[in-house]
């Protein structure tokens, strides 16, 4: 097993060390690979994760089966679902899929209940995680409800872009991504291509305009 993974976390390499090492000595490393669901409505969690290797997507689905993209958590990370679940003792309400192989310390419930109520500086660390993604979700929320589609869409593609001007993805996907049907993502596509701000082959959207578009996001901020 991964010994150093907690030293990965800067709020958990400063436990005490006693706290430390109950955390090494009871915590398993654990590997999935890419498209694993990890866990999903109507289950219970039984380990609280903290992901060392990969990425993973939560997202919700209705009833109706709209998706929307909650939140990604990163290597470095813990998962704000999660962590709500445990302390809850309820089950998840959305998913989690591996959206590349992932590796992570799984702190089993018992273990996680004991260092909340034990060690002030573990609590301390959950809930700055906690508050943290609290906020960043709330802030999806206002985009969600209050932000145009257009200036929505086109910080996306600058952002799933990187450095570069290609994002290999569908309309379905930039749906999910933004929580809106793929029918307005295709309208609005077509109108960024309309400008020349992008171009479309199968499964691919090319940024040719990459400046309009991050000045679309930055006029309306």
């Amino acid at each position: 097993m991964d010994k150093d993974w907690i030293e990965r976390f800067p709020g958990l390499s400063r436990l005490e060390p006693g706290i430390k090492g109950i955390l090494t000595s009871r915590t398993a490393v654990i590997t999935a690979p890419k498209d694993t669901v990890i866990f999903g409505p109507g289950n219970s969690p039984e380990n609280m994760l903290f992901l060392l290797e990969g990425t993973v997507r939560v997202q919700q689905v209705s009833d109706s089966g709209h998706e929307i993209v909650l939140y990604r958590i990163q290597a470095g990370q813990s998962c704000v679902l999660t962590t709500a679940c445990l302390l809850a003792y309820e089950d998840y309400s959305a998913e989690g899929i591996c959206e590349t192989d992932i590796k992570a310390a799984a702190i089993p419930r018992q273990v996680f209940d004991d260092m909340v109520s034990q060690s002030p500086a573990f609590r301390n660390f959950v809930f700055a995680a906690f508050s943290k993604r609290i906020t960043d979700l709330f802030l999806m929320i206002d985009e969600v409800a209050f932000q145009r589609i257009d200036v929505r869409l086109a910080q996306k593609l600058v952002e799933l872009s990187g450095t570069g001007t290609d994002i290999h993805t569908t309309h379905q996907k930039m749906s999910v991504e933004l929580g809106t049907a793929r029918e307005v993502i295709s309208r609005q596509l077509q109108e960024f291509q309309r400008r020349n701000w992008i171009s479309q082959s199968r499964g691919t959207i090319k940024l040719t305009n990459k400046s309009s578009l991050a000045a679309l996001g930055i006029k309306s901020d």
